[in-house]
Parts: structure tokens; sequence; C-alpha cells
């Protein structure tokens, strides 16, 4: 898996870090898609089609706390991370 080269690059719904091509996946036109992880868009879609911003923050959070962060820490992360990324930022932030 090579790299691409792009420092800082997060998904732009879900903020993971992307640092390798298997990160990302396509648009419909069968271009990488840079904007978007492969766990959130592929083949020109979000996998999550109509998911709200709300319900982004509780999915968010439970893969979180499987991966050992603790529940405070996961919710605070998501609430401050999530509305300030592309595809939530027209969106009024959730309180």
């Amino acid at each position: 898996m090579k790299p691409l080269g792009i420092k800082g690059n997060i998904c732009e719904s879900c903020g993971i870090p992307m640092h390798h091509l298997a990160d990302f996946d396509t648009n419909e036109d069968g271009t990488v898609n840079t904007e978007f992880c492969h766990h959130c868009y592929q083949k020109g879609q979000f996998i999550d089609h109509g998911i709200t911003l709300e319900q982004k923050i509780e999915k968010n959070v439970a893969i979180a706390e499987k991966m050992g962060m603790s529940w405070e820490e996961a919710t605070l992360l998501a609430h401050s991370t999530l509305p300030k990324l592309k595809r939530w930022k027209a969106l009024k932030p959730v309180e």
C-alpha cells in the first residue's frame, strides 16, 4: 500500500486519518476520491446516505469505545470534530 504523500488528510465525513491508497475509494467515474474514506464513501456515494449528524456522532463514539477510548473522550472528540467536516458543515451543530 503506497502512501499518497498527503499529510494530515482526514475523512471529511468521519474524521479518520487517511494516509494510504487503501484508505480511499473512488468517485462514480473511477477516479480516486481523496476527501472521504472507504468506510464512508464508495463508488461515488456515501454508504450511510441519509444518516444524520447526530447518528454519525453516535456511530463514531461507539467505534471509538470499541477501540479503547472512554465514552466521555469519544463524545467530546466527535462533537468537536464532525460538525466542522465538509459533509456536515452546512448543518446546524448538535448540542
